[in-house]
């Protein structure tokens, strides 16, 4: 598929609020989509197949649902950079709407990572605590790796092409948070750990009081205000 088509999945406003959606890295059934889209079923469908024939999302059938997700990490960024390169959304129309947003800035997953407020803070105290380095390209250095050590994270499964580490411009911040495969491991470790929980059945996350305990003590953060 050449660059012209492949932007051209994306120039729809239902195909980017399909992507965007499933931004929280989970599987939507098509009527979920549909739904959250504000669009008919027979749309929805026409449009996640033609996303799905792009190679941006993948299906999985169980009995009669259909499932689609994001295909991968490079789908995903290739999305999260478009959004970073974004407008500024028009002012929300609903207060629904309002708390919504402001609960992504502060906190949500950006497909399998932190993100929001949240995931720039922990990118920052990790390079001042010298967990990663910058020094020759963004890395995990060895208080770093002895750190997700102590988490109870392994760092050494087999993960294809996906970097180890790499920086994520986040949308609402314009500053960098942590992604690639150590990055994404922070943020299943932070949900295993009930660190953070997710709001409802989007991209929003809230921290726990364990969790403000938890990221006091790993990286000095104070997220007793939100």
């Amino acid at each position: 598929m050449s660059l012209a088509e492949t932007a051209a999945l994306l120039a729809d406003r239902t195909r980017a609020a399909f992507c965007l959606a499933l931004f929280d890295g989970r599987a939507w059934t098509a009527g979920e989509l549909a739904r959250h889209a504000g669009v008919s079923a027979s749309t929805a469908s026409e449009q996640l197949s033609r996303l799905i024939a792009g190679g941006l999302l993948v299906e999985e059938r169980q009995g009669r649902h259909r499932y689609v997700r994001l295909s991968g990490p490079a789908a995903a960024q290739l999305i999260e950079n478009l959004a970073a390169f974004s407008p500024d959304a028009a002012a929300p129309a609903t207060l629904r709407e309002s708390t919504r947003r402001g609960a992504e800035a502060r906190a949500r997953t950006c497909y399998d990572h932190l993100a929001g407020q949240l995931g720039v803070r922990v990118a920052a105290a990790a390079l001042a605590r010298g967990l990663v380095t910058e020094e020759a390209g963004l890395a995990l250095t060895d208080p770093g790796r002895r750190w997700f050590a102590e988490l109870g994270v392994d760092l050494s499964a087999p993960r294809g092409s996906r970097p180890l580490l790499r920086t994520c411009l986040d949308w609402t911040e314009r500053r960098h948070h942590l992604a690639g495969a150590a990055g994404a491991a922070l943020c299943t470790s932070a949900l295993d750990r009930r660190w953070v929980e997710r709001i409802g059945s989007g991209r929003a996350l809230t921290v726990t009081p364990a969790g403000r305990t938890a990221f006091r003590d790993a990286l000095g953060l104070d997220l007793t205000v939100d």
